[in-house]
């Protein structure tokens, strides 16, 4: 640990929690990355899901970062348990930590009404259920990406009802999720609404294959036609959506920080077994200096990516929105991660670009990672326009 856990709940604890997600983790949740139980996109099936959702279920560890009471664990007390379930590629969906989910289930529990609580956070706290977030739009469209206020998806009254029109893109989870928490912009601005799904107001158009395949249900083509949504289920007032999407925004950007740091860890850990064993030019490959060394970088990178989750983790921990702070994190975590992702699959050399371990997979997934969730150059130009503005405040 890189300092002492902080938070509503005691350290030993929190500590606790871990160690019991990592031994399920590593014990249970690993003998299942060869499991053939995968979707034409390669992604892992609901039912296998279900099967780990289950033993998870066993183990007491589902939704291990929220508490019986409700609680949940501060920031950084949950960059520990989460970087524990991301220890596998599958650990998250077993132990209900994974995206859209985890930042989904934040949302909801820090905004949503007690009657959106009941009806839609419940299920996805217990696991019983998976969501989707609707936010993203297709770039032929000229709709929302990066920049969220090209959104062009509507939404307008009709009596106690608001009417839902527009297409979406990389739609995470679309395809097999119950709850869906959808964006749309009305007079007043950006607006959230929560809806039941499946819904045939809901068309899954298309999901493409992607370089990443960790998430049931890829990442979908949505058209929204005359969805009506009772007022009741939208999040706050007309108008508030975009702050609301920020509430989620950092916790849930920093969250996948924590969970590929743990995937990187255990490539990182395959890597290292794999070069002590093997032996090549008179001896082992960790003895000849452009292997060792390559592992030696591996090392720094992963405490670099830990301490800057924690730094992160607890300017959120403050009550700050952190906005700049998990921008920073954001770059340099998937950007590290990804030289340890390469590294990885070059010190293993052939064996490392099969699926035989999941260090092939660990790399696709942070190449992807350093897209979703903001590019690492919107991030970077976010914090320009960051220091511009200071700047002229300090000449003020």
């Amino acid at each position: 640990m890189s300092a002492p856990l902080t938070g509503g709940v005691d350290g030993e604890t929190v500590r606790d929690i871990a160690a019991r997600v990592e031994r399920f983790v590593r014990g249970v949740v690993a003998p299942y990355e060869r499991d053939p139980r995968r979707d034409h996109h390669d992604c892992p099936t609901d039912a296998l899901v279900a099967e780990l959702r289950g033993l998870a279920r066993d183990a007491g560890v589902v939704s291990p970062h929220i508490l019986p009471d409700g609680r949940h664990l501060s920031q950084r007390q949950t960059a520990l348990v989460l970087r524990m379930t991301g220890l596998s590629p599958l650990g998250p969906l077993a132990c209900n930590t994974a995206a859209p989910d985890e930042g989904n289930m934040y949302l909801l529990g820090k905004v949503g009404s007690a009657q959106i609580k009941d009806r839609f956070l419940k299920p996805l706290v217990a696991g019983e259920a998976r969501s989707a977030f609707f936010m993203t739009e297709p770039a032929e469209d000229g709709g929302a990406g990066s920049d969220p206020s090209m959104m062009q998806t509507t939404c307008r009254p009709d009596g106690n009802h608001w009417v839902i029109d527009g297409r979406k893109a990389f739609i995470t989870g679309a395809q097999g999720a119950q709850v869906g928490i959808v964006m749309a912009k009305a007079d007043e601005g950006a607006c959230m609404f929560l809806v039941d799904l499946p819904d045939p107001a809901i068309r899954v158009v298309h999901v493409p294959n992607t370089l990443d395949s960790s998430m049931p249900g890829g990442h979908a083509v949505v058209d929204i036609r005359n969805l009506r949504v009772p007022a009741d289920q939208m999040l706050g007032q007309a108008g508030e959506g975009f702050q609301y999407a920020q509430v989620r925004l950092a916790p849930a950007r920093l969250s996948h920080c924590m969970r590929w740091l743990g995937a990187c860890i255990r490539a990182n850990e395959i890597a290292t077994d794999y070069a002590n064993r093997r032996h090549g030019f008179g001896k082992v490959l960790i003895d000849h200096e452009g292997v060792g060394f390559l592992l030696a970088d591996n090392l720094i990178d992963l405490k670099q990516a830990e301490l800057m989750i924690d730094w992160c983790a607890d300017v959120l921990d403050t009550g700050a929105p952190g906005g700049a702070e998990s921008s920073m994190a954001k770059v340099a975590v998937s950007e590290a991660l990804m030289r340890v992702a390469d590294r990885c699959v070059q010190v293993m050399g052939g064996s490392g670009l099969t699926s035989d371990s999941i260090v092939e997979q660990v790399f696709r997934e942070i190449r992807a990672f350093r897209i979703y969730d903001g590019p690492t150059e919107v991030h970077k130009w976010s914090l320009a326009k960051k220091i511009k503005r200071d700047w002229k405040a300090a000449q003020a």
